[in-house]
């Protein structure tokens, strides 16, 4: 069987946790849209204020920070540091062949960590909350690398 493969559920588990991962980043950015639509601020550029059918009243305080928009950008760059980590990590341990069970331990407890973080950071938990949350997911990280830096260096 072809390790690169929909007919592998190693491959299968992997190719449902990174489309997850890669569907909420994306998402992020539409979130971060719907929020300066909805304040109608909280924009980034210059060019962002000027007058537009979109923006119809643009005003010089639309390109202050908004802590209502700037808390779904934070979530979002947070995404973007741990995400490549993931993508690569989880990867490269999928073609070392664990246990299928540990595989899906593993790659699946990385989706949730994550989607529990951000809803930490959603909803403005304390950093003790959302601290222990990105643990979990770098654990699991650190777990799947070391595992496949283990397997290639015995190979």
């Amino acid at each position: 069987m072809d390790k690169l493969s929909f007919q592998n559920p190693l491959f299968i588990t992997y190719a449902i946790a990174a489309s997850i991962m890669i569907l909420k980043a994306v998402l992020m950015s539409w979130l971060t849209v719907i929020r300066m639509m909805q304040v109608k601020g909280g924009f980034r550029s210059p060019e962002d204020s000027k007058k537009t059918i979109l923006n119809p009243r643009p005003s010089a305080e639309q390109l202050a920070p908004n802590e209502y928009v700037d808390r779904i950008r934070r979530i979002q760059l947070n995404d973007l540091e741990n995400l490549p980590f993931f993508l690569v990590a989880g990867f490269l341990f999928i073609l070392t062949e664990p246990s299928l069970m540990l595989a899906q331990w593993l790659l699946y407890g990385y989706v949730v960590s994550r989607l529990l973080h951000f809803a930490a950071y959603f909803t403005a938990r304390t950093h003790d909350t959302r601290a222990t949350l990105w643990t979990v997911g770098s654990v699991i990280l650190i777990f799947m690398t070391s595992w496949t830096l283990f397997v290639a260096w015995r190979a």
